[in-house]
């Protein structure tokens, strides 16, 4: 590709990654960001259509292999006024995920474009990730299927992500009787029993591999991340609702890991017969790896050395993905990759290097050429 050619290529890349962002679009309202990219990808020679809940699908190229290339389209909420200041691009969704979304649509447009390339690029945004990933498992419930599938969210334009921790979303709600605030000792508080229950919880010796200092990914951890309840100043709190968010590492089920935190809950209802606790699981996603020695992490291991002259990095992630969804849900070969430093995920400072978008844009490129040769190579030999 000549100079020219690759620099209003680069240039075009830009543009679009940056007029995505500019549009918001938290979980629930994506119908902006989805009109915009409906138009763009049929600008760009895609066959596009949304589904029934927003997905926008589109495809370039035919024949096998099969390739899915997955992003979101949503962010959490919370605008962030997009900015370009040497050579980075801050705005909601930079990172976490309209920027691998971007990277993998342009470097599908410019795949389909080789000679002689054989296959078909299947490229879906989804909705509703950063809430309930209603998009892909909407997905799976339509049949999608595919050969190999790659999945847009930020692991570092070197690193390439093989596996993710399962959650469980759990709510626990604490009752006690109430009285006046002025009695405290007559009464159980619902608050402070509901905390003593949650330090159990957080601290149970019973769960495999607590420690996550030793290794993060091994161990089980939970988060307190909401807590209501108290009524008025002047009354003993007596109902109390809990949110917890428990991770899940690749060695268990969710279902291992509820059964220890139900065992935790009745030692401590027999201990505190005057509490009433009740736990329910509002949803779970079971936690997934990748064999390292699948084909599709050599292809994008290979691709990564070749556009960034240096070895590629397999991440073991302590949080979750749409990976474990459609990887337990469909038997294909399926990793996560993409630019941008998740650790600025949700933050203020979100951001990317422009650099390392147009650098993905390129790995993507290389991995979908080389997974068609491949494909299209063990066919051929195997006919004879």
């Amino acid at each position: 590709m000549r100079f020219w050619e690759k620099r209003k290529m680069s240039e075009q890349a830009v543009r679009f990654l940056t007029n995505l962002l500019g549009i918001y679009s938290p979980s629930g309202k994506e119908e902006d960001a989805a009109n915009f990219l409906e138009s763009e990808m049929k600008r760009m020679g895609f066959e596009v259509g949304k589904d029934d809940i927003g997905n926008v699908i589109g495809v370039v190229g035919e024949g096998a292999p099969v390739i899915l290339l997955c992003g979101h389209m949503d962010t959490v909420a919370g605008h962030l006024p997009l900015r370009i200041e040497e050579g980075k691009i801050y705005a909601r969704g930079a990172v976490d995920a309209k920027g691998p979304l971007a990277a993998m649509i342009m470097a599908a447009v410019s795949a389909a474009k080789e000679p002689g390339f054989k296959g078909e690029i299947l490229v879906a945004s989804v909705v509703e990730e950063e809430a309930t990933s209603r998009g892909v498992k909407h997905l799976i419930t339509q049949g999608i299927k595919a050969d190999y599938a790659i999945f847009g969210e930020p692991s570092g334009v070197e690193n390439i992500t093989i596996g993710y921790k399962g959650q469980i979303q759990l709510k626990v709600v604490c009752k006690t009787e109430t009285g006046h605030s002025s009695t405290p000792w007559m009464y159980d508080n619902a608050l402070e029993k509901s905390y003593e229950l949650w330090e159990q919880i957080k601290n149970a010796s019973s769960y495999p591999s607590l420690d996550p200092s030793a290794s993060p990914y091994n161990a089980v951890t939970a988060c307190l991340v909401k807590v209501v309840g108290g009524r008025a100043t002047s009354v003993v709190p007596f109902e109390v609702e809990m949110n917890l968010d428990v991770r899940v590492p690749i060695q268990f089920s969710t279902a291992q890991v509820f059964e220890q935190i139900e065992k935790i809950i009745t030692k401590y209802q027999a201990a505190n017969p005057k509490v009433s606790v009740k736990a329910t699981v509002q949803d779970t996603v079971e936690p997934f790896e990748v064999n390292k020695a699948s084909p599709l992490v050599h292809v994008l291991s290979s691709s990564v050395r070749k556009v960034l002259n240096k070895p590629a990095t397999l991440l073991h992630k302590t949080g979750t993905g749409d990976m474990n969804i459609l990887g337990r849900a469909m038997n294909m070969p399926i990793v996560t990759y993409g630019p941008g430093d998740s650790h600025l995920d949700h933050t203020l400072d979100e951001h990317i290097d422009i650099s390392e978008y147009l650098n993905a844009i390129q790995v993507y490129k290389e991995s979908i050429l080389r997974l068609s040769e491949l494909h299209n190579n063990k066919n051929a030999s195997s006919s004879f």
